[in-house]
């Protein structure tokens, strides 16, 4: 345990201790110089803080200063009752506020009572109790905002994060203050209630066993009681004032005394106005001249002074401005700067800024959430910002999808419409707009408004316009999955993994493969729309292989194996799964053509002859699949699997191609055609 930890216990156990063990009065005067010394650093702490979560430990610290204080009425009420006698401290604090009445001191007691519990103490308690339940109910709609302006590209994510963290802190700030203002109330009527009991069982002391008389006795322990309460009360005070200030700044820039002076005293011409109305109170009333010109002059002079530091602080804003134009043009950093890209952006033309505003009922960026979300979940990828913007160079009704400032899709969608698609039976030609649909290439047709109901009944798939783009970019970004992952991202999900598995991290990285390699190896994956979120398996099997062999394919098809269960849910349909099989010929045909560099990298050598006609070959299957309505699959050993791969690429990428180990075998397997050559 730290030094700072321990010192805090110790503390915390002599407040205690204080209220059991009688104390000496040196002892006494030394702690209530103490306290009074902490409540004026907490007050100056209170007034210098920016913001409330500056000072995020006092209510805490409100807690042990009360505690403190408590512990100290509890010991000098002991001495006070006992001996007679309080120390110096208390005396000294006695004899100036009582000055040989007694009857004046307890007044002022009584004064300074009421100023603090009615007046500090109720309103703090009042302010700390609003601003914990707006505070609460105000907490959705931050998070919310945050939400929108990470997906609009505003915020990155690590800025979000903060700014949900700060959301979570200012909740549990106003609800600890809210709390921590009834210890206020409640050390405000402590005192009261110490302060009669010090008199009159001092009283009753005082002649009963010590053997003073009436006078004697309620002059010495009336200004022992007075210079206790005192003593205990100017912290509070104190310590009061500091709460109002901490939960009453909510709207603070910056500390206390900067803001004042910049937002009372930034109106020199309304200074002159109250001088003006000062000096007539001096004219047409008996105050005087005397009184008021002086106070007149002092609000003039500081008036004119404030105007000469308004028009030179003007004049240097103005210098910085334009050196700030000129360092824009002439500086390489600014320059710099340009050449910085958005990974992911959505262009769209000022025909569609509806969709992007909250405000007119766009929910574009719930829809971008929402497909982080859904490749969270199905690939495992965390899919970067996108920055949406509006492009007038683009049409109306145009967006674009760029990756790192290349377009890599695009599309039109109109507003005031829906799209209509066939879902492939004989269905009455519609009127509208027709189109291709931009994520799959159907034939489709915007209607308008009026013609959505009658499409309906025609059998049309009915589609909103945010839908469309949702869908459009959830298939492009399948498609570039892969690339989305760079360095950065897989050592986030490195770290990610280390929290869980933290030896399986350490066997692997750096000493067996690097960030990169494995990055290799997860985006050999993500190709091929394998989910890379069962991360601990991937790397258990990384662990079991990498020592054999550095070749990221060559691991890439040991992690496809051990993530049989996982490929064969993605694929399979209710246990069954329909297959194009590769014939003896093929895999010899490919086989026979796979060689080996002295590193032990194998690559496919094969002639132009032999490769048009496999390309030709499965062509013919993957159309007469195509055409019955199926989806193509391949199935093949895995000794041929990555070669056979890269024929189908060259065809439909989106085609899978399987080995017979990816599979479990329990699976039904159903061939619907072999491919030989």
């Amino acid at each position: 345990m730290k030094t700072k930890d321990v010192s805090v216990l110790i503390v915390v156990i002599m407040i205690v201790a204080m209220m059991i063990i009688p104390l000496p009065t040196l002892l006494l005067d030394f702690l209530l110089i103490i306290n009074i010394s902490v409540s004026l650093l907490i007050l100056m702490v209170a007034m210098n803080t920016k913001e409330p979560l500056d000072f995020s430990i006092f209510p805490t610290a409100l807690l042990i200063a009360t505690l403190f204080r408590l512990a100290l009425n509890v010991s000098t009420t002991r001495s006070i009752l006992s001996n007679a006698d309080g120390g110096k401290v208390i005396e000294t604090f006695g004899s100036f506020v009582v000055g040989g009445s007694p009857v004046v001191g307890f007044v002022v007691f009584l004064i300074l009572i009421v100023i603090q519990f009615i007046v500090i103490t109720k309103g703090s308690e009042r302010v700390a109790e609003v601003a914990a339940r707006f505070t609460l109910d105000a907490m959705p709609g931050k998070q919310m905002s945050i939400d929108a302006d990470m997906n609009a590209g505003l915020i990155s994510d690590q800025e979000a994060r903060m700014r949900r963290r700060k959301v979570e802190q200012e909740s549990d700030f106003y609800g600890a203050m809210d709390g921590a203002s009834k210890f206020v109330k409640g050390d405000a009527i402590a005192g009261i209630i110490i302060l009669i009991i010090n008199v009159v069982g001092g009283f009753i002391i005082g002649m009963a066993i010590h053997g003073m008389g009436f006078a004697e006795s309620a002059s010495t322990f009336t200004l022992l009681s007075v210079g206790d309460g005192l003593v205990s009360q100017v912290p509070a005070l104190l310590i009061s004032t500091a709460t109002g200030i901490t939960v009453t700044r909510a709207a603070s820039d910056g500390t206390l005394g900067a803001d004042i002076m910049k937002q009372l005293f930034n109106y020199p011409k309304l200074l002159y106005i109250v001088a003006g109305t000062i000096v007539v109170l001096g004219i047409f009333t008996p105050i005087g001249l005397f009184l008021t010109l002086p106070v007149a002059g002092i609000l003039i002079f500081g008036a004119f002074s404030m105007q000469r530091a308004v028009q030179k602080e003007q004049q240097q804003n103005d210098l910085v401005e334009m050196e700030g134009q000129e360092e824009d043009i002439s500086s390489p950093e600014k320059v710099i700067n340009l050449l910085q890209l958005d990974t992911l952006e959505l262009e769209i033309g000022y025909g569609l800024i509806p969709l992007a505003d909250q405000k007119q009922g766009g929910d574009i960026l719930d829809r971008i959430v929402m497909i982080r979300r859904q490749f969270a979940i199905e690939l495992g990828l965390i899919i970067p910002t996108i920055r949406i913007r509006d492009n007038l160079q683009l049409t109306p009704n145009q967006y674009v999808l760029k990756f790192r400032g290349s377009k890599i899709a695009t599309g039109e969608v109109y507003l005031d419409h829906f799209l209509a698609m066939n879902q492939g039976g004989e269905n009455e030609e519609i009127e509208g707009i027709h189109v291709t649909e931009p994520a799959f290439g159907l034939p489709a047709t915007w209607v308008s408004i009026d013609a959505k109901q009658k499409a309906e009944l025609m059998g049309y798939i009915i589609i909103d316009p945010s839908s469309v783009i949702a869908t459009h970019l959830t298939e492009v970004l399948k498609k570039y999955a892969y690339q989305l992952l760079r360095r950065e991202e897989t050592k986030e999900l490195i770290e990610n993994l280390k929290e869980t598995h933290p030896n399986l991290v350490e066997e692997i990285v750096p000493n067996l493969q690097s960030v990169g390699d494995i990055q290799k190896v997860l985006q050999n994956l993500l190709r091929e729309q394998i989910s890379i979120r069962d991360l601990a398996t991937i790397f258990e099997t990384l662990a079991d292989f990498a020592v054999f062999t550095k070749e990221p394919r060559v691991l890439t098809e040991y992690v496809r194996q051990s993530l049989t269960r996982q490929i064969t849910e993605q694929y399979a349909d209710e246990g069954v799964i329909h297959v194009l099989t590769a014939g003896a010929t093929l895999e010899k045909g490919i086989s026979d053509y796979i060689q080996q560099t002295e590193a032990g990298v194998h690559y496919l050598s094969m002639d132009p002859q032999m490769s048009r006609k496999i390309t030709e070959e499965l062509q013919q299957q993957i159309d007469r699949v195509i055409k019955a309505g199926g989806q193509p699959i391949f199935l093949t050993s895995p000794s041929i699997r990555m070669y056979l791969k890269q024929f189908v690429d060259k065809i439909m990428p989106t085609v899978p191609v399987l080995a017979y180990t990816e599979l479990e075998p329990d699976i039904e397997i159903q061939s619907i055609g072999v491919v030989n050559i």
